[in-house]
């Protein structure tokens, strides 16, 4: 072993060695633009994972999650129910179109939105429950779905960790009537940048294709459907690059290879620090036994935000890049304007954010950089 190893990274893109070739090939024979055969390629690949009835790529999972709020018909005053445990972007969608994200705190074993809080924060103006599956692992998606039946309201899976995961035997992204799909490179398949919008209820997609194209009808154009495309509806430029495709290929297509690396460190790292998380009071991960995750990433709670700092120092001491997560977003300058949060806040949340600890996950993590990790981890002692 060096005397000075090389840091470990928090993330390390991971490449399939096919990239080049389908990029190159996509120079070659065009179109760059959008909606070219790598385009229809990996939309078709995605749409076979999630076992959806349909997809469409998008330049990254905010700009999914924005279709999916002009999808709504969204009215300003309307109102979307999600966790105050996610990314600023799930919010933001909604706060775009003029609708009042209504948090919800979330619970303290799966960290998912607690399921038992929505109907309280449920109004005649809310249109919408976004669920955000932290980690991959699906929230309760029975009694959700249950909750929207009887209120009458659409159920959007944000599944920007979720991809490979299921509830209950069903592909996370396939349950809500639409569902946001992220290949960020931290993701566990990426094109650098980009998402997806896929559907569990085909009577979306039609439209979603307009918006996504400037709100014209130029795919339909190009199948022959009409004589000139016209502007239809509102929309952006929302489709990727074939360029971005043609890599994003690549990498679906190894989709089983990619999550068995990502499973074997997962599994490593839950089996090895079990014992020193049960000694030190550190909470691992939670996963019911009726779901599957798909190993995005592996946490580690520590009893207060002074040890989790602790923590993230004594791995970087290491050479580890350790990282925290999600900041509350009901308390946010931005969530306090545009959003509404509980009387009694979202205490989960708050006590999650301080004490979460992330550590480095990703395909092609080597063998010794895992045990280098490992045994980090297991030298630190809580205070």
């Amino acid at each position: 072993m060096q005397d000075n190893p090389l840091p470990i990274p928090f993330n390390r893109p991971f490449v399939t060695g096919q990239e080049t070739a389908y990029m190159t090939e996509a120079m070659t024979n065009g179109p760059l633009s959008g909606d070219g055969p790598f385009t229809k390629r990996a939309s078709a690949l995605l749409t076979e994972i999630v076992g959806a009835t349909s997809a469409l790529l998008t330049t990254s999972c905010t700009h999914a999650l924005e279709m999916s709020a002009i999808l709504l018909d969204l009215q300003p005053g309307d109102e979307v129910i999600l966790p105050s445990f996610t990314f600023c972007s799930t919010a933001n969608a909604y706060a775009l179109r003029g609708a009042i994200p209504v948090f919800v705190d979330c619970r303290p074993d799966t960290l998912n939105i607690d399921e038992r809080l929505i109907e309280a924060a449920i109004t005649e103006r809310t249109k919408a429950i976004v669920v955000v599956h932290y980690a991959g692992v699906a929230c309760e998606m029975d009694a959700i779905g249950d909750l929207a039946r009887r209120h009458g309201l659409v159920v959007i899976e944000d599944n920007a960790h979720g991809l490979g995961g299921f509830y209950h035997g069903q592909p996370l992204g396939s349950i809500g009537a639409m569902a946001t799909q992220s290949f960020h490179e931290t993701k566990n398949v990426h094109c650098g940048e980009g998402g997806a919008l896929v559907f569990g209820d085909a009577e979306f997609h039609d439209r979603a294709e307009i918006i996504r194209e400037k709100g014209t009808n130029r795919g339909q154009f190009f199948r022959g459907m009409v004589d000139k495309y016209r502007w239809i509806d509102v929309g952006s430029s929302y489709l990727p690059s074939d360029l971005l495709a043609a890599f994003l290929c690549a990498q679906l297509e190894e989709f089983k290879e990619i999550q068995a690396q990502r499973m074997a460190v997962w599994n490593h790292y839950h089996a090895e620090l079990a014992g020193w998380a049960r000694e030190q009071g550190v909470t691992q991960p939670t996963v019911p036994a009726d779901r599957v995750h798909p190993a995005h990433l592996y946490y580690l709670l520590l009893p207060d935000l002074d040890n989790r700092q602790a923590m993230l120092a004594h791995l970087k001491e290491r050479g580890v890049q350790a990282t925290f997560h999600y900041q509350p977003l009901h308390s946010a300058p931005a969530g306090v304007q545009y959003g509404r949060a509980p009387e009694e806040g979202c205490p989960v949340t708050d006590a999650t954010a301080d004490r979460l600890l992330r550590l480095p996950l990703f395909a092609g993590l080597r063998p010794e950089e895992l045990t280098r990790i490992t045994e980090a981890v297991l030298e630190f002692r809580v205070r």
